[in-house]
């Protein structure tokens, strides 16, 4: 297995389960406020330290993993969930004008980041974790549209597919029953990498106060709310920013492990 696949998992099970302990437990309520106990360095009492309300840093931490996790899930889930089909459709009927009407349609939506798209969203519904979770998600569908259906076109003049075909399946039935299987590695390994994208946008986009609002808890707000504190208490800055870099680390390293463990081309013949 390889090593980094153990070590992403590792990282990435730990942020998890933070976030989801933090549903039933978390070491202080984050919404109780201890003005005298603010910027405390890590201690005993507070491993983490406090923040500038007084609030305890562990208890953000686990409190912002379950924001970042849920809206980079949700997000790529909306993505794979219309991209996938509309690539797998888009191979199927490719060369008509069905297939040139969705490809330009991915490459409109490339025009407008995700930060833009967000902004927009912002401006007509307001600012929430849920117009984040759709802005992060828009931007997913052409990358898993685009990947879908270069993976896709790949197969369609393979042998079995041509056999399928003959025997009168038709391309809905061999899309679903051939392709997506063989391509599904790829599905995971891309949304592995997704996963970890959304979490650096989801922090992005609280950061600048377009993502969830308070008092929900966000690594990016407490990156904002921490830039003009740094001088004063390090941590209340260091502890938010080495979180998002161990999840993304641990993310991208998972998405690594899985594409050598799930792509025979790449695996080792040891001797």
């Amino acid at each position: 297995m390889p090593r980094s696949l153990i070590f992403g998992a590792l990282l990435s099970l730990i942020f998890l389960g933070g976030a989801l302990l933090s549903f039933v437990w978390t070491p202080y309520d984050i919404e109780l406020l201890a003005i005298p106990e603010r910027l405390q360095p890590p201690s005993m009492a507070h491993w983490f330290g406090t923040d500038h309300l007084g609030r305890d840093m562990l208890s953000m931490i686990m409190m912002g993993a379950r924001t970042s996790i849920a809206v980079a899930l949700l997000a790529v889930g909306i993505g794979m969930g219309l991209g996938l089909p509309l690539g797998l459709l888009a191979a199927a009927k490719r060369g008509s004008l069905l297939d040139e009407l969705i490809m330009r349609g991915n490459d409109l939506i490339f025009a407008f980041p995700s930060l833009v798209i967000a902004i927009l969203i912002t401006a007509v519904f307001g600012a929430s974790a849920v117009n984040a979770i759709i802005a992060i998600g828009i931007f997913n569908v052409p990358v898993f549209a685009r990947l879908t259906r270069g993976a896709a076109l790949s197969f369609w003049s393979r042998d079995f597919i041509l056999a399928a075909r003959v025997s009168g399946k038709s391309a809905a039935r061999i899309s679903v029953e051939h392709i997506l299987p063989n391509i599904a590695n790829l599905m995971i390994v891309q949304g592995t990498i997704q996963f970890s994208l959304g979490i650096l946008a989801e922090a992005a986009l609280s950061y600048i106060g377009l993502g969830a609002q308070p008092p929900t808890a966000s690594w990016g707000r407490m990156l904002a709310d921490a830039q003009t504190l740094v001088s004063l208490a390090p941590h209340v800055a260091l502890v938010p920013g080495f979180s998002i870099v161990l999840m993304v680390l641990g993310l991208n390293l998972l998405g690594d492990g899985l594409r050598d463990l799930l792509d025979p081309r790449l695996r080792v013949v040891r001797t």
